[in-house]
């Protein structure tokens, strides 16, 4: 007879002020795919990432601003916060919370949910890296 062993699970934890936060001004701001990663395994800097999408440059920048406005409306003031000038990408660094506010395209390009997810096989694969073509002379 077989017998599998289970992994432990991780008992839930009651969302903690900063995320509930988080969460309200990424829902207020009609975020897209918002994808929450708990790290904590395998990650020391932060316990979560938070990924999130919006329909344009205004749109990344504003929800990103919302973010920063709700975690100091909790108590937490942002350790830093990147991108704005572009609005491609802006990431908020709120110590245990990492949020990532991205354009579709650069979220797909950059492809954070496969590298930071905990499944094995899913991080292994790797995106295919395309050769230099060689140079006639």
């Amino acid at each position: 007879m077989i017998s599998r062993t289970r992994s432990p699970r991780r008992k839930k934890e009651p969302a903690s002020p900063l995320s509930t936060a988080v969460a309200t001004a990424l829902d207020d701001m009609k975020a897209v795919n918002v994808k929450t990663l708990d790290v904590r395994g395998i990650a020391d800097f932060a316990d979560t990432l938070v990924i999130a999408s919006g329909n344009s440059d205004r749109h990344v920048r504003s929800i990103a601003d919302r973010v920063v406005q709700n975690a100091k409306a909790a108590g937490v003031r942002p350790l830093g916060l990147e991108g704005t000038r572009d609005g491609e990408w802006v990431l908020v660094d709120l110590q245990d919370v990492i949020v990532h506010v991205m354009l579709p395209r650069v979220r797909e390009f950059y492809a954070l949910e496969r590298l930071w997810e905990t499944d094995a096989p899913a991080a292994a694969e790797a995106r295919p890296v395309k050769k230099p073509r060689k140079r006639k002379a």
